[in-house]
């Protein structure tokens, strides 16, 4: 519970390890970034790039599914063995439907991406199978606040494809490689989960409200919503591709590393909040406060970038990137508003809110708009900060106020 400032602090002590963890993944994945983008150049990291984000939009159905985890059993400890079994079952076939549906659409992908080659685009099948494995497996740590065995999880989702990545780019420094990398290395974090949740649980007991069927509504309802926050957060590299020339979407992909940083380099605040956003007496104060810590930390590592820009661009890539030198603190600016958006995302999730996830859809779509309508690189930056400042405004306005009091009511048109 977060009372209070010492409970929260205490919470935050708990989840420490989840923050070293999730550094470690965040700088080994900001890592194989940097290798690829040194390696290949612009161009060839630009393709790589919309194929990172397009994964990354693919990857709500696994953050979906945890946040159903985590929600229920942080609610419901009472049928923590049910939900593990339900979850579970669910999360497999889930996986092996979202794996045959994208390998299937390889040739959109292909051709939307504009990548000329099938064979790259089907690699972003193959790894949303074992990704979307590791979301279940980590929701259930996360509901019942395993955090060294959550922790490892996330450390396997980071450290090997760094490893693998730097390997199979020294062998052969191609897009195609790079995605190869990513997609073996997706398999670490998913066996990590099955070895943590190997040992069966004692039966406890049963309630209908953790039927099959009620999962599967709630784990897509969390996973429109946030695919429409990731579409959100990754789309403009996207746009980028078709309304920019080639090198001018490079380099905009080149400053999305900073972005994906700065998004990236908080989660853990997220990660350990959530349970508390999950619960009605804790939501406000774990809420206000995660909200003070993101601005803290988004706030500094903006300040750092535009005092110190020629060394922010080494890692990103690079000289070849200096063009935006004097532009990479905007780019840390979409990633603060970007970490704080994620958070106002969850505690939508967490109170199961529905009304609120329509406002990012009306973002998204507002982002793709007004994005195809110009054609420089800072038009399509300004873009992207108006209609995530606006977004954020709006969602912060509606969050304060359904949380106003620790006894108020969740958001109306809640799921049943």
């Amino acid at each position: 519970m977060i009372p209070g400032t010492g409970a929260f602090r205490s919470v935050l002590r708990s989840g420490s390890i989840v923050a070293v963890a999730m550094a470690v993944m965040n700088v080994s994945t900001y890592g194989f970034q940097l290798v690829a983008a040194r390696l290949l150049g612009p161009q060839p990291y630009g393709a790589l790039a919309a194929l990172m984000n397009t994964l990354l939009v693919i990857m709500v159905l696994q953050l979906g599914l945890q946040a159903t985890a985590a929600r229920r059993i942080s609610a419901d400890p009472a049928h923590v063995q049910q939900i593990e079994r339900v979850i579970l079952g669910v999360t497999y076939r889930a996986a092996l439907g979202l794996g045959l549906l994208l390998l299937l659409l390889s040739p959109l992908i292909d051709r939307a991406l504009r990548l000329d080659s099938i064979p790259n685009a089907a690699l972003v099948a193959v790894s949303a199978v074992p990704l979307t494995v590791m979301g279940g497996q980590a929701g259930i740590l996360q509901g019942e606040r395993r955090w060294r065995q959550l922790s490892m999880i996330y450390v396997a989702a980071g450290v090997p494809r760094l490893v693998l990545g730097v390997l199979f780019l020294a062998f052969s420094p191609t897009e195609g490689v790079a995605m190869l990398a990513v997609a073996v290395a997706a398999f670490a974090p998913a066996i990590v989960g099955w070895w943590a949740l190997r040992r069966p649980r004692p039966e406890g007991g049963r309630d209908v409200e953790h039927r099959a069927g009620n999962v599967i509504r709630e784990t897509l309802h969390n996973s429109q919503a946030l695919f429409a926050f990731f579409a959100l957060s990754s789309v403009d590299v996207i746009v980028a591709r078709n309304v920019l020339d080639a090198r001018d979407a490079g380099l905009y992909a080149g400053g999305l590393i900073l972005t994906k940083a700065t998004l990236f380099l908080p989660q853990f605040i997220v990660v350990v909040a959530f349970p508390a956003l999950s619960t009605q007496e804790d939501r406000r104060h774990a809420l206000t406060r995660s909200l003070a810590l993101l601005a803290a930390l988004g706030a500094a590592v903006t300040a750092g970038v535009w005092l110190l820009p020629d060394l922010a661009l080494v890692f990103i890539g690079g000289a070849e990137f200096a063009e935006i030198a004097d532009r990479l603190w905007l780019f840390a600016v979409i990633g603060m508003l970007l970490s704080a958006l994620q958070l106002l995302v969850y505690a939508v999730l967490a109170r199961r809110g529905q009304r609120s996830a329509y406002l990012l859809w009306a973002g998204l779509v507002a982002l793709v708009v007004l994005g195809l309508s110009v054609h420089t690189l800072d038009g399509l930056i300004a873009v992207v900060l108006v209609v995530d400042g606006v977004l954020l405004a709006m969602l912060l306005v509606i969050s304060l106020y359904v949380v106003r009091t620790p006894d108020a009511e969740t958001e109306p048109s809640t799921l049943p």
